[in-house]
């Protein structure tokens, strides 16, 4: 159970003051491949239904990057609106972190391509590695670096370019990822709370859950690896299923402690983008109403470390998020990796 706030609690943002530095989200932005792949489309090529996806799944359609469209691409161009809206200039940013498990390549870091296309040339950049909770992972080291004044402006992007690793034979994970890329700067805002507190999780145990064997050190690209079919993803659906509920309400539950707020403080929750019976059961077990989420995974399925940063693209544009207002973010992911937010917009 989450615990209720403070006797005497007024103001959930009472706790926090300004000692220090604090770190703020100055503009976010997103962008998706334009060509749309439907339920229709997809049961001409494998043995499923739109009733069956849209039932089991919540989705209705994704976003598939073209041939020549690239993670960096995806990932540059959800950059430039998030710079544009925070007005920053690429001069003006010292770090670049990419959330990411499709790069453009092994190395150079995707970060690196990024910067390269933005011309941010004094930037320092790096990718990091956390499946679908990335952007969350993104989010806190960004935190640490403003916070500590190491640099003043960090670009955070979650971005995936999902057709590219995903067995389009395999009925049950075809149907659920798309692609996309979701950006924010951040840097200190003065007199606003910003970013109040983050938590993040790992279970190394159910790595098997969920994973890509192909590729890696342990198992490098080879004819026979490619005709074993190893350079595509795997999921275990039902044990994945029953692990994100759990790991997203511990963390939502956590994370609110940490406030000493519950969840009637929250005037938006984002969550991972990947299942509607996932969202919706999470949603049961922390006691929120469905009006608090902002859903967006009916139109662009599963986009991994993108999809919360896409959807609180998506809810600031149409006004769900206004000044002021306490966001919920929550994660889950392969790894196992899960993790939650609480800012204040």
């Amino acid at each position: 159970m989450i615990p209720p706030p403070n006797p005497g609690f007024k103001n959930p943002r009472a706790k926090f003051n300004f000692v220090g530095r604090t770190c703020s989200i100055a503009g976010v932005g997103s962008y998706v491949p334009a060509k749309v792949l439907t339920n229709a489309d997809l049961e001409k090529t494998v043995s499923t239904s739109d009733e069956w996806i849209t039932t089991r799944t919540g989705i209705k359609e994704r976003h598939i990057a073209a041939p020549n469209e690239f993670t960096s691409d995806l990932a540059a161009n959800a950059a430039r609106l998030a710079m544009q809206r925070a007005g920053t200039t690429p001069e003006q940013i010292d770090l670049i972190i990419v959330a990411t498990i499709t790069p453009d390549m092994p190395f150079p870091s995707t970060a690196c391509l990024v910067q390269q296309k933005l011309g941010a040339h004094r930037a320092a950049a790096f990718d990091l590695e956390a499946a679908c909770s990335g952007f969350i992972y993104a989010l806190e080291i960004a935190q640490q670096f403003i916070m500590s004044r190491t640099y003043d402006t960090v670009l955070v992007i979650g971005a995936e370019k999902l057709s590219s690793i995903v067995d389009w034979e395999d009925r049950n994970t075809c149907v659920l990822f798309g692609d996309g890329a979701g950006a924010a700067i951040l840097r200190n805002r003065p007199n606003a709370h910003g970013l109040l507190t983050a938590v993040m999780g790992a279970d190394g145990r159910k790595a098997d859950l969920l994973f890509m064997a192909g590729g890696g050190s342990r198992c490098p690209a080879t004819a026979q690896s490619v005709a074993n079919r190893l350079h595509f993803l795997r999921m275990e659906g039902r044990e994945t299923f029953k692990n994100a509920v759990q790991a997203m309400q511990t963390a939502a539950e956590e994370v609110l402690r940490r406030c000493e707020i519950d969840i009637s403080h929250i005037k938006c929750i984002v969550p991972h983008q990947a299942n509607r019976r996932i969202i919706d059961a999470v949603g049961q077990r922390i006691n929120a109403k469905p009006e608090q989420f902002f859903i967006n995974l009916h139109k662009y399925g599963n986009t991994s470390a993108a999809s919360v940063a896409i959807a609180l693209d998506e809810a600031v544009s149409c006004g769900r998020v206004q000044t002021g207002d306490l966001v919920l973010l929550i994660v889950f992911g392969a790894g196992l990796t899960w993790g939650a937010a609480v800012i204040e917009w």
